[in-house]
């Protein structure tokens, strides 16, 4: 595979991320990247060259196959990043992102490949996100937002949508990471507040910190 800059890797990758919410346009992809519609125009030609996004003028513009391969690549590396870090140099959970962003564009496959070697094959990141695998390959996985989880019924924490620090930082005050176990204990009418039970203590959370949190059952 080529090497691309990290100024491009960051576009493909953040395509990838937008596309799912449908076709992607200039507009959407420069306020995603903090950057200047003229700049995101400039880059879509670079990369409609290099036959890595489907572009035309004024009419949006998606990854090409080639293009979803070298975006599950970035993201493989991100992720397997973020595990070393948590697992391995005990950096906190709303810590490894930052760090991963430069990590990422190291383009070195043995080195990649070494890395997931070294840490079991893991499955997810810190956050819950899923792993690529070698092939790009992403296990479906099959959780719950935590405003769906029946009343005493167990759940493990396995996903975070909402990965900001002040999320993050948020929910380690509740005691909540990936892997705890929780229940619902009561559901407030008044504001859909939930009272959970974490770690054998009781904890009150509000239906927004609820939304972004999924478990398994």
């Amino acid at each position: 595979m080529l090497n691309y800059s990290t100024s491009e890797e960051n576009y493909i990758k953040a395509i990838f991320h937008l596309q799912g919410e449908g076709s992607v346009n200039t507009n959407k992809l420069a306020a995603e990247l903090k950057t200047r519609p003229a700049s995101v125009t400039d880059m879509m030609k670079k990369l409609r060259d290099k036959k890595l996004v489907h572009y035309q003028a004024y009419k949006g513009f998606r990854l090409t196959t080639e293009g979803k391969k070298l975006a599950l690549l970035i993201i493989r590396r991100h992720r397997l990043w973020e595990f070393f870090l948590a697992e391995k140099l005990r950096f906190s959970w709303d810590e490894v992102h930052e760090v991963a962003e430069d990590l990422e564009h190291v383009s070195s496959k043995k080195l990649v490949d070494k890395l997931d070697e070294y840490l079991g094959f893991p499955r997810f990141d810190p956050h819950g996100d899923p792993i690529p695998d070698a092939n790009g390959k992403i296990e479906p996985t099959k959780q719950v937002c935590l405003t769906d989880l029946a009343l005493n019924k167990p759940g493990i924490v396995c996903y975070v949508s909402d990965q900001s620090t002040e999320m993050l930082e948020l929910l380690s005050h509740k005691n909540i990471g990936m892997g705890t176990r929780l229940e619902i204990k009561k559901r407030f009418q008044f504001d859909q507040s939930l009272e959970i039970r974490v770690k054998q203590q009781t904890e009150t959370i509000s239906e927004v910190l609820a939304r972004n949190i999924y478990v398994k059952i």
